[in-house]
């Protein structure tokens, strides 16, 4: 039986949990799904001066809010510094890595000579096979990896297909700083081999590290980890995603109004597809996913699109259930505060009522929210439906009333046959009735139809609507 798949992701807690890492999350997660195995969670916290618990916290109430579990708690990084520091001195011990003496102007000199003869700069290795004894009084060494010098380095990328790296590019880099610190390159391969990580799926701006870190898994002994490196995201405009294309946090695109299910939806099909399948439920991209179908060309973020499948996801959501999507994501919408008191004070239930009709129409739960005032204010007209609310509109409400006061049942059913009776009556359209009675009713020209706006404002508020606008 072959060992459990364990993946991992790995952030730093510098900033928030950018798309593109919710990305690298998202595919780990359904990987480790797919397979029957765990996916970690390690915060590379190594960075004592950006690192911060503010992010640490954000990057874990993004991954919650996503839907992403991780298995087990989450290992910090920083915490381990005596155990990578333990690595670093058996490779010494080994054999495998040396004590550097090397000073700052020393590793100067060295890249200004390199430059002068066009060359790129690299350590020279000046003490990789020298007697320690040599070691000047007072000088904290640093401790660098014996880098193989001849042949190459291969990594087996499962993406990216099979990746070569001359030895003789990689020279002998640092795992343990003078201080006792360890690089974020030995960090990596110490943590992943500690935490039984088999398999790293992670962005392909990490490709060149895993050159490095082959090396110190081999000088260590150690199985080599299977390595996915994903394309990263890029704007519309084909350039790698940056604030200009507005590449947010995850925090951002739940302000925005879009549903959990349908963002990890759209991220999973950015960079990797199942044939034409477009609108994927969680249970189909857990059995479909396959690392080895990840694209190895960069995905474009395209919000249109996003939009889109979210729109579709709100459309095949239950009622409750989307209210209560709405109800929760309220607090992080500016524009809704008012109508998330309103619910609190008043109850979800006219909201619940109409939300059959109101997610027809809304791409998002900003839009649903704004939408959906109506059911809990009086809402002044915008400036079209005001234009319905002319002394003509004032007419049509005012001879319509008595037809709706006089209807013995308040029912979608019962309202529109009466207004229909009414309409034969006058020899008007139906349509000419209708649009005063939703402007009067929601303040706007759309909305569900007008007849179940009616039933679920119920009749006293409707009637106290339609007699204030006429």
């Amino acid at each position: 039986m072959s060992a459990k798949v364990v993946t991992r992701f790995a952030p730093s807690p510098t900033g928030y949990l950018h798309i593109g890492g919710a990305r690298t999350a998202l595919f780990n997660w359904l990987y480790a799904r797919h397979t029957g195995g765990v996916m970690l969670l390690r915060i590379e916290d190594t960075d004592r001066e950006r690192s911060t618990e503010a992010a640490t916290t954000a990057i874990l109430e993004g991954l919650k809010w996503l839907g992403l579990s991780w298995d087990g708690e989450p290992v910090s990084q920083y915490a381990r510094a005596p155990r990578h520091r333990e690595v670093a001195e058996d490779l010494v011990k080994r054999g495998e890595a040396y004590y550097c003496y090397a000073q700052p102007d020393e590793l100067d000199a060295m890249r200004e000579l390199a430059k002068a003869e066009g060359r790129p700069p690299r350590y020279d290795g000046r003490w990789r096979d020298r007697d320690p004894a040599d070691a000047p009084a007072g000088v904290k060494p640093a401790i660098r990896i014996k880098a193989p010098r001849e042949g190459e380095t291969i990594v087996h990328d499962l993406v990216q297909g099979e990746v070569r790296f001359p030895n003789k590019d990689l020279d002998d880099f640092i795992i343990l700083r003078s201080d006792g610190g360890p690089t974020y390159m030995h960090a990596v391969v110490v943590d992943d081999h500690d935490m039984g990580v088999t398999n790293i799926i992670r962005g392909d701006d990490h490709l060149t590290n895993a050159a490095r870190q082959t090396v110190i898994y081999k000088a260590m002994g150690w199985d080599v980890p299977k390595m996915a490196h994903i394309p990263l995201i890029h704007g519309p405009d084909g350039a790698k995603l940056s604030k200009r294309h507005g590449a947010l946090g995850v925090e951002a695109y739940r302000e925005m109004g879009y549903l959990p299910a349908a963002l990890r939806n759209y991220l999973a099909r950015l960079g990797w597809s199942h044939g034409d399948d477009e609108i994927m439920s969680t249970e189909d991209m857990i059995n479909w996913f396959e690392v080895t179908d990840i694209n190895k060309g960069a995905a474009r973020m395209d919000y249109a699109k996003l939009e889109a499948v979210n729109g579709q996801w709100m459309r095949q959501t239950g009622d409750r259930e989307l209210a209560d999507a709405l109800i929760a994501t309220l607090p992080y919408i500016d524009s809704a505060k008012a109508l998330a008191e309103a619910i609190a004070r008043d109850g979800d239930d006219r909201l619940v009522a109409a939300m059959a009709g109101l997610k027809d129409r809304a791409k998002t739960l900003v839009e649903l929210a704004d939408s959906a005032g109506y059911l809990y204010f009086r809402q002044a007209p915008d400036d079209k439906a005001a234009a319905l609310l002319d002394a003509g509109g004032k007419a049509t409400l005012a001879a319509v009333l008595p037809a709706l006061e006089a209807s013995p049942e308040w029912s979608a059913a019962a309202l529109d046959a009466a207004v229909r009776a009414h309409a034969e009556t006058t020899g008007q359209k139906l349509g000419k009735i209708a649009q005063p009675l939703r402007a009067a009713l929601t303040g706007r020209t759309t909305s569900p139809g007008v007849f179940d706006v009616l039933a679920v404002l119920g009749r006293e508020e409707s009637l106290a609507r339609l007699r204030s606008a006429a």
